[in-house]
């Protein structure tokens, strides 16, 4: 395992677009912890955001997961661009020649993609509780550390994501078509979903209900649900709407986690069998 993250850091080091992303990701993350002295002026509202209470233990880990939730894609890009770019270099031919097995090819960027969801999941937890122990008004170790949970979502979604860019960087070979199949799936799955929608308005069914939990972006982006109607000003502001039987659910659910582990697996399954099929 060593030996196979050896190689492919190995050639993270020395792809100048993939460390720019990677920076970029980082200062992204850097710039939302210092949102907290943002000023805002909102429903008789006035102060800073860190005033809101959203960085309060533990709804930071929850509103912090849910929003660097939307960056993974530039860590995606460079999972697509070091696949994609195996082929035009023709790297992956000479790591074949140099004894590497097709399944050890696969391995090695199973286990970078792992590594990169760590590494975000370990940025947003150490941003989380600097921020935390800065402007919460909870100190309790038993506050601080409940509710930590959406770092675990955090993690699948980012690594079911990354496998599916790995796929798609392995089917199409190239950096800006397997991104653009990335995104053509994306608008699939949400014509599936309005499709569902209206099949259960007019006949009272529950399908959109189960491709939320079944269709691989569905059951990644409900991992983590939204947060914002846990603000206090938001809540405050929807006692005064007519939102009678509305209720929220924040709750990871089993089905989602049980989901993107499975397609996590297919994904990296067809690789290793589209792989296996070509003559590199």
């Amino acid at each position: 395992m060593k030996r196979l993250l050896d190689i492919e850091f190995h050639k993270f080091r020395y792809s100048k677009s993939s460390k720019v992303l990677t920076i970029i990701y980082l200062v992204i993350v850097v710039l939302l912890m210092l949102s907290g002295m943002i000023r805002i002026s909102f429903n008789q509202f006035s102060g800073s955001l860190s005033d809101l209470g959203i960085f309060n233990f533990p709804l930071i880990w929850h509103i912090s997961t849910y929003f660097t939730s939307f960056l993974k894609i530039f860590i995606a890009i460079v999972i697509v661009s070091l696949t994609a770019n195996e082929y035009s270099n023709r790297t992956l031919k000479q790591n074949l020649i140099d004894g590497l097995s097709k399944k050890e090819l696969i391995l090695s960027k199973f286990y970078l993609a792992t590594s990169l969801a760590i590494l975000t999941t370990v940025v947003v937890f150490v941003a989380s509780l600097i921020l935390g122990l800065i402007y919460s008004d909870f100190n309790e170790p038993g506050i601080i550390f409940s509710q930590m949970g959406y770092l675990g979502a955090f993690f699948l979604a980012h690594l079911v994501f990354f496998c599916f860019c790995l796929f798609a960087g392995i089917l199409v070979k190239r950096s800006a078509f397997a991104l653009g199949f990335v995104f053509v799936w994306y608008i699939f799955e949400g014509i599936l979903n309005l499709i569902a929608r209206g099949i259960d308005a007019f006949y009272d069914t529950t399908i959109y209900e189960w491709l939320l939990h079944i269709l691989p972006l569905n059951a990644m982006s409900n991992l983590i649900k939204q947060p914002f109607t846990k603000i206090e000003l938001v809540q405050s502001t929807m006692k005064q709407l007519p939102m009678d039987g509305i209720q929220f659910g924040y709750d990871i659910e089993w089905l989602d986690v049980v989901s993107v582990c499975i397609w996590s697996s297919l994904f990296i399954y067809w690789s290793y069998r589209l792989l296996k099929s070509r003559d590199l």
